[in-house]
């Protein structure tokens, strides 16, 4: 259980938590929500003890392991697969020892432990979750540096969850995931069986994966029962029962004032006017909690423009001489409202270049209106932005024609406020610099606008204003996004990008969902009368790993067990002053004679499965 107790922590003199407390039972699925600055990821950093509380305390049970995704992996030579077990250290020190070891009293004893944490199965759960992040066989087995630091952090997030801490931390786990990725990491969450802890603004994790909410405001915690709607609910009756609450207070206080300043001055109502004076001062100010405004986003309208405003035929695309897509025939018309879906890798951002002409059609036809206009924003641009200079800075400069009341007026659109417009960007926020990208990319009022995952840094509230200002939008939306909820409300149409190609998904993402989840679940055993399926080439390089494994398992124990005997074979051990020895080397080979029967069994297991694998 996770004890939270009136703890009060400010930064730079800023209050963040004031007699906040909270109480997480053991195992619970705990979403952590509320707005962008109000101390979520301090919260992580108090739990952790990597800052001081100024007053309160914070406890765990005795011996609990706190995990979390604190940076990305190395970029090194260790491979993904072993970088992935390296992450359960006792395994791990476990199997150094046991290489080296030579009293067998120690030996029994690792091996024992060994078998308690299953061990053995680790390689086959580590690149379990290794696929489910979007590894493949051959992606497990090349090194670190092989891969981008957003992939790095995917193996990072992995290896934690091998680990499976007793309290596992996660902040924003999802804004370096794919839809596919975001998806499976939902139901390993929900079946995960000790405390999660999730910061997020996903709304269709919060409402799939965990079981409760826990709300930072005003300084306090405050823990709602129920996923994120539920949460949404009752939040919208308790601040419209502040609201009333508030009004009728106000309108008593009206009242009560309205009387004395009548008759304070008059001497036989004086009396009565000071008692009203007095129930005024002593009436407490009922707030309303402190509410993110729905800071909207405003998009200018283009045009109308005759349909369709992009026609391929038969089209190929990619990079150099490669070819990355191809036989594509599609349209977009500017009431269309599309998203993509498809693995990373499988080419959604090469579409999205290709539609945007930053890549060129290598062959095929391809026909667009011919003052078409078009957005584009993705995460890399967000990056892109000069950090020295502030948000009129970025405008003056595209817009030098414009003065300085349309550039604020531009701005404050986009809920960026006479502050941040004359901060730089490197000191704003990762909101507000994807707040300033989004307005760069729909300045010129585009006619189809390109969002490639725009919401990694905006809050809830945020996104909202984003669904609403796409549903009034209207362009043409192209969509790439791991946010189900994003997608649900503003896509009418789903193309899928797959096997190097682009077509309409005919299912809706409810549909998707159960596909990739049921793709992921493990194989059902076939009936008697079905036909049985060749397994992959995966599964048997698998197969062979864990065949190969147990071999040296049973060797292992078997040398184990050889000097156990040795020992056994010791008539000194019988002598009457070392009774007490005899019964512990007899229990450590009973438990050798244990684990060796087990070891075999699964090796035997193992190679029979392997045959009926290559042998079907």
């Amino acid at each position: 259980m996770l004890r939270i107790e009136d703890i009060t922590y400010a930064v730079e003199g800023r209050p963040l938590f004031d007699a906040a407390s909270a109480v997480i039972p053991d195992g619970h699925k705990v979403g952590i929500v509320g707005r962008n600055g109000t101390g979520k990821t301090t919260l992580f950093r108090l739990i952790r003890g990597d800052l001081s509380l100024e007053s309160g305390a914070i406890a765990l049970p005795r011996g609990a392991r706190i995990g979390g995704v604190a940076q990305e992996v190395p970029s090194n030579d260790v491979s993904l697969i072993d970088t992935v077990l390296a992450a359960d250290t006792e395994r791990a020190e476990l199997l150094a020892e046991a290489d080296s070891a030579s009293d067998p009293a120690r030996i029994a004893d690792i091996q024992t432990r060994l078998a308690d944490i299953d061990a053995w199965s680790a390689e086959a759960r580590a690149a379990s979750i290794l696929k489910g992040l979007g590894f493949d066989h051959e992606d497990q087995q090349r090194p670190c540096s092989d891969f981008s630091g957003g992939w790095r952090m995917r193996v990072a997030l992995a290896a934690v969850l091998f680990s499976a801490p007793d309290l596992l931390l996660l902040d924003e786990p999802t804004n370096y995931l794919d839809l596919e990725g975001a998806l499976w990491l939902e139901s390993y969450l929900a079946k995960y069986p000790h405390t999660v802890l999730v910061i997020s603004h996903d709304r269709g994790l919060l409402n799939r994966a965990v079981g409760s909410i826990l709300h930072l405001e005003d300084r306090k915690l405050t823990l709602y029962q129920g996923p994120y709607d539920q949460f949404a609910r009752q939040r919208a009756e308790r601040l419209a029962q502040a609201q009333a609450m508030a009004k009728k207070q106000e309108a008593r206080r009206a009242h009560l004032q309205s009387y004395v300043d009548r008759f304070r001055y008059k001497a036989d109502k004086a009396k009565q006017a000071q008692s009203r004076l007095k129930a005024i001062a002593r009436m407490e100010p009922i707030t309303s909690p402190q509410e993110a405004a729905l800071r909207a986003f405003s998009f200018p309208e283009p045009e109308e423009m005759s349909p369709p405003i992009i026609h391929i035929e038969g089209g190929v695309t990619g990079y150099g001489d490669t070819e990355v897509l191809r036989r594509m025939t599609l349209r977009i018309d500017q009431d269309d409202r599309i998203a993509l879906l498809g693995k990373n890798g499988q080419g959604k951002s090469t579409l999205s270049k290709l539609l945007s002409d930053r890549l060129p059609l290598m062959a095929g036809r391809m026909t667009r209106s011919s003052k078409l206009r078009i957005g584009y924003f993705a995460q890399h641009q967000v990056d892109e932005l000069h950090v020295d200079e502030t948000p009129l800075d970025h405008l003056r400069r595209l817009r030098p024609d414009e003065g300085p009341a349309r550039w604020r007026s531009r701005l404050s659109g986009f809920g960026l406020m006479a502050a941040q417009a004359e901060t730089e960007v490197g000191r704003l926020s990762g909101g507000q610099k994807a707040r300033l990208s989004l307005l760069l990319a729909t300045i010129d009022a585009p006619h189809m606008l390109i969002l490639d995952e725009p919401t990694n840094h905006l809050d809830i509230e945020s996104r909202e204003a984003l669904v609403e200002a796409l549903t009034a939008y209207t362009g043409a939306v192209i969509l790439v996004s791991h946010d189900m909820h994003l997608l649900e409300l503003v896509a009418d149409r789903l193309w899928l990008v797959s096997d190097g190609t682009v077509k309409p998904f005919e299912g809706d993402l409810a549909t998707y969902r159960d596909l990739l989840l049921a793709r992921d679940a493990p194989a059902p055993k076939p009936q008697a009368s079905s036909k049985p399926k060749r397994p992959s080439r995966d599964a048997i390089l698998a197969l062979r790993s864990e065949v190969r494994k147990g071999e040296q398992r049973v060797e292992k124990l078997s040398e184990m067990k050889d000097k156990l005997d040795e020992k056994l074979a010791d008539p000194a051990l019988y002598e009457a002053d070392k009774q007490g020895d005899l019964a512990v080397w007899q229990k450590k080979y009973a438990e050798v004679v244990d684990g060796l029967e087990r070891a075999e069994a699964l090796w035997l297991e193992a190679a029979e499965r392997l045959e009926q694998a290559e042998n079907p």
